[in-house]
């Protein structure tokens, strides 16, 4: 018992985390925001989603760039695994934010320029996982895809980071557009907030490896020599 605890006690504060913050997100008080109100409790998993996204596709670039550098396949392995986790991520955040902007614009979707641009950074991701597929040879496949990967987080830093924030018309919090702002979270908000973000990245990190690890299981089947 103490060495399975020794060996995964990472993993088990992540889940830790992550139900501490689920519990904690739906009963501690919240400041009462004109429009969003309870609903801003949201920001505890939509916005946790897109943070933890944005640290698995960071670690994507960071793998793709060290294959470029080293030509050491495990690091394209850990790159495609990577982006697959930050699609689910993604995924979430999208779901998760169509609920929030339905009950605060009172439609899951509108001509938002954050919104807009987290569709275009996901389908890019997408698009690099056609593109693997379109590629045999291993090694050809895994320098194209590491070169895309580097302009796809661009556009991703571009798309989510820059063009919302220079936009006026943008209906997000904080944003030039927006009639509200949850930008100042009280101490409570940041107790739960922050732990979340820890732990999501945790388990992105723990499914990561474990794609890693099922990876290998199906070459070694497929090439059991």
């Amino acid at each position: 018992m103490n060495g399975f605890i020794k060996n995964n006690w990472w993993k088990l504060l992540g889940v830790a985390f992550i139900l501490y913050s689920i519990i904690a997100g739906f009963l501690i008080e919240v400041p009462d925001l004109p429009i969003i109100r309870q609903s801003i409790r949201n920001l505890f998993f939509h916005v946790v989603m897109w943070f933890s996204m944005m640290v698995m596709f960071g670690t994507s670039l960071v793998r793709s760039l060290r294959y470029l550098s080293t030509f050491d396949i495990k690091h394209d392995v850990y790159a495609i695994q990577s982006i697959n986790v930050g699609l689910f991520f993604g995924i979430m955040g999208i779901v998760t934010g169509m609920e929030w902007a339905n009950f605060t614009w009172g439609t899951p979707w509108t001509n938002d320029p954050q919104l807009n641009g987290a569709a275009i950074t996901i389908l890019a991701y997408f698009a690099y996982l056609v593109l693997r597929r379109s590629i045999d040879e291993e090694n050809k496949r895994a320098r194209i895809a590491a070169v895309y990967n580097v302009f796809a987080f661009v556009m991703l830093i571009v798309f989510i980071g820059i063009l919302p924030k220079l936009s006026d018309g943008s209906l997000h919090p904080g944003k030039g557009g927006s009639p509200m702002t949850v930008t100042n979270l009280d101490i409570t908000m940041r107790l739960v907030f922050y732990p979340a973000i820890a732990g999501w990245i945790i388990v992105g990190y723990w499914l990561t490896g474990i794609r890693v690890k099922m990876d290998k299981i199906r070459q070694h089947l497929d090439n059991p020599e």
